[in-house]
């Protein structure tokens, strides 16, 4: 797939995922970076959103993210924090920082002590798109609406798809591939 911008993929806590839709997607674009796993302090998020911010410093250029999960909440505290010109993004199934998560997942409680809460509730300063669950167990549907609305962000309803990962069978995404390609020909107005 050919954009005009280069697309930087911002995962979850679990990182990459060799069958995850973000994996998949990057396999086919043209223009692709990822965040690197942090090898220590892994639930910090001054450190994700360094780490974030170091691979954007490596790219000349458009950018458009493309989060998934904790990646979401990522993009809005780099976005608190930074000012550098992003196209745009695709924000696709956010937690809920107050809901009550699997036991495999970590406590929302415990990433409020590694300085997620709170959650930047301001507009994005681009264009995004938010992709959300009617069924995923890390946020329900109204939380995900919440953010989308504080975020300035169009909402996608995309049905019982869980968390939109490997677990829920995602695989493929093939919609990610329109939505970037929606944000790169600029077609997604920012709200902010």
């Amino acid at each position: 797939m050919q954009t005009e911008a280069t697309v930087l993929i911002i995962p979850g806590l679990r990182d990459h995922v060799e069958d995850h839709w973000q994996t998949i997607l990057a396999s086919k674009l043209n223009k692709v970076r990822s965040v690197p796993p942090l090898t220590e302090n892994k639930l910090d998020c001054a450190a994700r959103i360094e780490n974030i911010q170091r691979e954007i410093d490596r790219i000349d250029g458009d950018i458009i993210f493309v989060a998934h999960s904790a990646g979401c909440l990522m993009v809005a505290h780099w976005a608190a924090r930074y000012t550098r010109e992003i196209k745009g993004a695709l924000l696709a199934a956010p937690p809920d920082l107050s809901a009550s998560w699997p036991s495999n997942y970590p406590t929302p409680d415990s990433l409020r002590a590694h300085g997620w809460d709170p959650l930047p509730r301001t507009p994005l300063p681009f264009p995004s798109i938010l992709a959300a669950s009617s069924n995923d167990y890390l946020a329900s549907f109204p939380a995900a609406a919440q953010m989308a609305e504080d975020w300035g962000s169009r909402l996608v309803n995309l049905g019982e798809v869980g968390h939109l990962n490997p677990a829920a069978g995602y695989g493929p995404w093939a919609m990610a591939e329109v939505y970037v390609e929606a944000l790169d020909r600029s077609l997604v107005p920012c709200t902010a």
